[in-house]
């Protein structure tokens, strides 16, 4: 069985696909960009960028439940690897210690030519 999450506060998909799915006790949430829900980009600077990506993820995980110590597993895409220790900073302060494994890739373009995008796996 699968189910599938969505939330009020985070920005719509722009595609074919749900803000994450739940099959039994492990979400599956897509990847998010420093997008506001109203539709606002909040693209001024990695930082801002990286606290509304992880703003939505957290507001998907609290639909389905869950917090940031759910996650096991996260995904990041950057558009500029020279970026990465403003962004991993960010990152890294919406975790109290219990860090899920990871990796992160540079890539040449992004949804919405955003600068970062987090996907994520939690387990409940």
């Amino acid at each position: 069985m699968k189910k599938i999450i969505t939330s009020p506060s985070a920005p719509a998909p722009i595609g074919p696909y749900n803000h994450a799915v739940l099959s039994g006790n492990t979400l599956y949430v897509s990847g998010q960009v420093g997008k506001k829900a109203s539709g606002e980009m909040m693209t001024q600077d990695i930082r801002t960028e990286t606290t509304q990506v992880m703003e939505n993820i957290k507001s998907i995980l609290e639909e389905a439940g869950m917090t940031f110590g759910h996650i096991v597993k996260t995904t990041i895409f950057m558009k500029d690897m020279n970026e990465f220790s403003k962004m991993n900073e960010t990152y890294g302060s919406f975790f109290n210690g219990d860090y899920p494994a990871r990796e992160t890739v540079q890539v040449s373009r992004l949804p919405l030519d955003v600068n970062v995008e987090i996907s994520v796996i939690a387990v409940k």
